[in-house]
């Protein structure tokens, strides 16, 4: 597959989303929180009861990639993966304001869609796994993800998104289903394994460390485990901290990867390589 091939067919896919119905963009975007969140609940299942973080991850890495999976083959919205619009944006094929319409509308319908699994997981009593464990291990990341500094969560999220938007581009050019997957699996997982922050991922893990947070059987066992304190939980693990200290720094992080780094970046080699021919042409 020729590489332009792939830019090109990532801008009309710029054009498509633009024009996306209201009623139907917030669908699809609820679709693909739910997506990404369950990749996120089914890996920290499998990974909650080991010890060694390397392989924590790696097992994390190998299951986490579900989510964007079912996300690209369902043509479901995805906030990051649409950062990348801004190649559609850069050829002046829509306008900011259709661009802006789209991230903020599909942002938002992402956190409902995350948000409805963790009210499904809470309720189901998943946390009770390992005695307790998962629903401690559960706190333990939303704790992880809200102690970091706004800079770490910034260049983590630009990190994230570049690897994250690489897998978008090569899936959407991809001919069948087979290579979608593997577009998909090997970024993702890179990214999961490096501990790289996704925005709509953290409304998953931040959200469902806040409601295990309310249930002191699951702080009991974080404590005894991890080695916080109540205190430090309860003061720690409060929407305040989850907007300030996350989601808003690894959100930008996420666009400067997704729409400069990676959209503009490729555009950037579209236009260049197209000058290169016409000047090749005018030396023949």
């Amino acid at each position: 597959m020729e590489h332009n091939h792939i830019h090109l067919y990532n801008i009309q896919g710029g054009i498509k989303k633009a024009q996306i119905g209201f009623r139907r963009m917030i669908i699809l975007g609820i679709f693909a929180g739910i997506f990404i969140a369950v990749g996120a609940e089914t890996s920290s299942i499998a990974a909650h009861n080991i010890t060694d973080v390397g392989t924590a991850r790696l097992i994390t890495g190998l299951i986490f990639p579900v989510g964007l999976m079912m996300t690209v083959l369902t043509g479901s919205e995805l906030f990051t993966g649409n950062c990348m619009m801004s190649m559609a944006l850069a050829d002046r094929k829509i306008t900011l304001i259709q661009m802006l319409r789209n991230l903020v509308i599909v942002f938002f319908s992402n956190m409902i869609g995350t948000l409805i699994v963790v009210l499904l997981v809470f309720f189901s009593c998943q946390y009770d796994y390992s005695d307790g464990g998962l629903g401690a291990y559960t706190i333990k990341i939303a704790m992880d993800k809200t102690g970091l500094e706004f800079s770490e969560a910034l260049f983590s999220g630009i990190l994230c998104n570049i690897l994250v938007c690489i897998a978008v581009l090569v899936a959407g050019a991809a001919k069948d289903v087979v290579g979608k997957v593997m577009a998909v699996f090997f970024p993702i997982m890179a990214f999961v394994v490096s501990g790289m922050e996704h925005s709509i991922a953290n409304m998953y893990y931040i959200p469902a460390g806040l409601f295990a947070a309310t249930d002191s059987r699951y702080i009991d066992k974080a404590c005894e485990l991890y080695g916080y304190t109540s205190e430090q939980i309860r003061s720690q693990l409060t929407v305040g901290h989850y907007f300030t200290d996350n989601l808003i720094p690894v959100t930008i992080g996420n666009i400067i990867g997704g729409a400069v780094i990676v959209g503009l970046g490729f555009y950037a080699v579209v236009t260049l390589e197209g000058k290169e021919k016409c000047e090749a042409e005018e030396n023949k």
